[in-house]
């Protein structure tokens, strides 16, 4: 590592503040993980980062960071945490897949998914004598969470090494079956391969063009994925060796796979141009599978950029690295990772490339998410929800039964109208009500399908209007009063008393009436400041001695309530036309 003056403090600053959790199963980590990210080229605020992440830091000494090493390490150890204190589910794809989203969603700075890379890198190569349940964690986080994180940034040899060490964990027999087998017979297939790389050389040499060739064993996990492809066991397996020739340029690729063909017999199929069709990450290279001395070998061919692309990925290319033109790079059929890597070229110092930065994130982030936001239930499980989506959305998400019975919902502990879209990373709480049923109103409000087909659904079953003759609701969610107040009234006078005294802009062709749950002849009164009109969406509150008080769902008087929580009441209007008010 490049020991600069803030590097060191940095360092010092480390040793005398112990991290928070897993220090005394991993003693050094932290150095470790600024050394990785060095490794990586990361600049010099994400090694310092790196250094001093997991510190669980109080205000004091976090304000002691800000001064001694700049406000942008202290942004980068806030977000780190607040990945740290993520609940990470791995029980399915879905819930992975989710995670893996969210840590996008909930960060304004990439690199802290590089400083979390380094750190779950480690703790994976310093797994031994850790205890089997956090093992048991670490490893499905890594393989489930982080391994498709690498390769996502195009970060093959950060993804190679947390595969191979999930695998040595998650399934030490077939890694020892796989290690066997490769290292059988090493001196011979040593022979086999240097005769290959000779030949190549030599053949590229009488070409004019310079290369550099390695040749090796393929990694485990990409040996075990074959075995389970193909069903068979690690000895049926034969094309584990791997050849990669680097040139460069792309003409000297495209030569030389020529070359290749032209000493060994190409095997059917096998043939790859991923220079020029890239993959989503970035990835560029030209593969095929050749028969070498009746052996399968597989070969990689690409210049020395695609390959530090492919092994580091962006942090390559990486953001704060000064530029000296933005204007000659379009964003224009760019993938995400392609993007990034041209970001680092258009970016200047300063505050425009600050704000070019947090512009460009924000893009990349919206390419990843899509049109979906992410927010979490109270124990920590995330829920992927469509842009847009509610509260009722949320609840129906978690479970059919409580999406019927919501009655109230909060984000991040403040109630919120059920029909307010709803934001990422937040944390939403139901409050249910056994008198709560699907409405209407709700199936215009909400935007999943799942939402949709089940309010329609009970909908269908019900009746379109839900007015039932039943005993007032004295359950304890609503103990109201159930005096009637529109007995004897004209259509107008009851508008009005709905009204504060005064006639709504348009009145509506039938008289507009409130239920809750089952039952529909409550006390009710509706506010002054926001005067609800039928159709509004609305929400309750039981007052103290005049019954339920009906405001607008965005009024925001409503929701200063004191108590609000436990005094709201779920509403919606019903039709009746004047010949029922007898």
């Amino acid at each position: 590592m490049n020991n600069t003056p803030r590097i060191l403090s940095a360092l010092e600053f480390s040793k005398s503040h112990p991290a928070l959790t897993g220090e005394e199963d991993y003693a050094g980590h932290r150095e470790r993980v600024g050394e990785i990210l060095f490794q990586l080229n990361m600049d010099e605020d994400t090694v310092i980062a790196g250094l001093l992440h997991d510190g669980g830091y109080d205000e004091a000494q976090k304000n002691q960071i800000k001064e001694t090493f700049g406000e942008p390490v202290l942004a980068l150890l806030n977000e780190t945490a607040k990945i740290s204190r993520l609940t990470m589910n791995c029980d399915s794809h879905q819930k992975t897949e989710s995670v893996r989203k969210m840590i996008f969603a909930l960060i304004d700075d990439i690199r802290v998914i590089m400083i979390k890379l380094a750190d779950k890198l480690d703790r994976m190569r310093n797994l031994k004598g850790v205890n089997p349940e956090k093992q048991k964690k670490t490893v499905q986080e890594a393989i489930g969470i982080w391994a498709p994180i690498a390769n996502r940034l195009g970060i093959s040899s950060i993804k190679d090494e947390l595969e191979d060490l999930s695998l040595k964990y998650s399934n030490p027999e077939v890694f020892a079956q796989i290690k066997t087998i490769v290292s059988q017979k090493k001196g011979e297939r040593a022979d086999y391969l240097q005769k290959a790389v000779d030949e190549i050389t030599a053949a590229a040499q009488q070409a004019g063009i310079p290369i550099t060739v390695t040749a090796r064993a393929k990694h485990f996990y990409s040996i075990y994925q074959k075995m389970r492809k193909r069903n068979k066991g690690p000895d049926e397996i034969y094309d584990l060796l791997a050849m990669r020739i680097l040139c460069k340029n792309t003409v000297e690729c495209y030569t030389l796979i020529g070359l290749v063909h032209t000493l060994w017999k190409p095997v059917d199929g096998r043939f790859k141009d991923y220079i020029a069709k890239p993959k989503e990450n970035g990835y560029q290279s030209l593969h095929t599978t050749v028969m070498c001395a009746d052996k399968p070998l597989e070969i990689q061919i690409r210049t020395y950029a695609m390959h530090e692309t492919a092994e580091k990925g962006v942090a390559s290319h990486w953001l704060y690295k000064k530029g000296t033109n933005r204007d000659n790079v379009s964003e224009k059929n760019l993938t995400v990772v392609n993007q990034m890597k041209e970001l680092g070229k258009e970016l200047v110092s300063g505050v425009e490339s600050e704000n070019a930065r947090n512009e460009f994130f924000k893009k990349i982030k919206d390419e990843l998410l899509g049109k979906s936001i992410f927010v979490f239930t109270p124990r920590g499980d995330v829920i992927e929800l469509p842009a847009g989506a509610c509260a009722i959305d949320f609840a129906y998400a978690v479970h059919s039964s409580i999406g019927q019975k919501i009655s109230a919902a909060k984000a991040d502990g403040v109630i919120i109208p059920l029909s307010m879209p709803l934001k990422n990373t937040q944390v939403i709480e139901i409050i249910t009500s056994q008198s709560a049923r699907p409405t209407v109103n709700q199936l215009e409000q909400v935007k999943t399908s799942k939402a949709r087909a089940k309010i329609r659904s009970w909908l269908a079953e019900n009746g379109s209007s839900f007015v039932k003759s039943s005993k007032p609701d004295t359950t304890e969610d609503t103990k109201l009063n159930t005096s009637s107040v529109h007995h004897g009234q004209t259509k107008e006078q009851y508008l009005r008393s709905l009204n504060g005294g005064e006639l709504p802009e348009t009145v509506p062709t039938v008289i507009p009436r409130i239920r809750i749950g089952d039952t529909s002849n409550f006390m009710v009164s509706f506010a002054r400041c926001c005067k609800p009109v039928y159709g509004d969406p609305v929400v309750g509150y039981v007052s103290r001695g005049r019954g339920i008080i009906v405001h607008k769902e965005s009024c925001s008087n409503v929701w200063r309530i004191q108590n609000i929580e436990q005094r709201i009441a779920q509403v919606e209007w019903i039709e009746k036309d004047d010949s029922s008010k007898k």
